[in-house]
């Protein structure tokens, strides 16, 4: 008897191993897609709720379009996401893009960060950014982001990015 209680709690530790590493190594996710990872807002009327149904109140509202967000569960059609600020709520799919956006991030708000002709900081400035600009990410690789937007486009280092992981590569 005492053999066989020791069995059942050996294989119910072992079933919840296999489970959290099998979270931990695949996508469990209602999309499919991992979790944690970085979208935009498509629209720039974007309600956030306190819950992951209409039922819930509306807590607040993205009006900017292409802000980056992060998601970081999934319920049914909803979407819980993180903004560069850290305020998190739920979102409805359908008001998300895959397309890739970031932040400029800078210690100090103040201070500008430089945007390079090449991923070589001995390269030509071609634009310095306010932190708080966002831009649109093309590719990231080697500590690097080629970033766009309105009146700029060049590489800039990815640590001054919020909404790309470090060492992420972007394609």
């Amino acid at each position: 008897m005492e053999f066989g209680r020791f069995c059942s709690q050996v294989l119910v530790i072992g079933l919840l191993c296999v489970s959290a590493a099998s979270a931990k190594d695949s996508a469990l996710t209602t999309s499919g897609l991992p979790v944690p990872r970085y979208v935009s807002l498509k629209s720039d009327h974007v309600n956030v709720r306190a819950g992951p149904t209409k039922d819930n109140d509306v807590a607040w509202v993205y009006t900017r379009s292409g802000l980056p967000v992060e998601i970081t569960a999934e319920f049914e059609n909803w979407r819980r996401v993180r903004d560069s600020e850290g305020a998190e709520g739920w979102v409805y799919h359908s008001l998300l893009s895959g397309r890739r956006t970031a932040v400029i991030t800078m210690k100090n708000k103040d201070d500008l960060a430089s945007l390079y002709e090449r991923a070589d900081t001995t390269s030509a400035v071609t634009a310095r950014l306010q932190a708080g600009v966002v831009a649109q990410v093309k590719h990231c690789a080697a500590g690097w982001c080629h970033v766009a937007g309105n009146g700029f486009d060049g590489w800039i280092e990815q640590q001054r990015l919020w909404g790309v992981y470090a060492d992420e590569k972007v394609d």
